[in-house]
């Protein structure tokens, strides 16, 4: 039975998806704005958004939680240093999703992922 299980399965198995999540949602807070499918950008803003609560938290325990989701240390020490910080005080709502027409090939709904704040860029963080 699939009780409380929320979300398309986009035809993979769980591993694949989290895996696929825990990437978009590093390639968001890394440039700030992606273009993907409408559905992968949904399960990218769930990730995304946890990962920005938890940062907004500066706690050991929500650092090392938030480097369990995301499995990218450089990109979690600028969530916790730089993009969390803009987000302070907003109590939610750190993305924003824009509709940009289906794709060439197979006509999927294209998004425009992006973070409803501009965060400062960095430099010497590679991933």
């Amino acid at each position: 039975m699939r009780h409380r299980r929320s979300g398309p399965k986009l035809n993979r198995d769980s591993a694949h998806r989290n895996a696929m999540a825990a990437n978009l949602a590093v390639a968001l807070l890394e440039h700030g704005r992606i273009q993907t499918t409408e559905q992968k950008a949904r399960i990218a803003r769930q990730t995304a958004e946890r990962a920005i609560t938890l940062g907004k938290q500066g706690t050991l325990h929500a650092r090392r939680q938030a480097i369990a989701l995301l499995r990218n240390k450089p990109i979690t020490y600028r969530l916790f240093d730089d993009i969390a910080p803009v987000f302070d005080g907003i109590p939610g709502g750190y993305t924003r999703v824009t509709k940009i027409g289906p794709r060439q090939g197979d006509a999927a709904p294209m998004v425009l992922l992006e973070l409803s704040r501009p965060v400062p860029s960095r430099s010497d963080v590679t991933a």
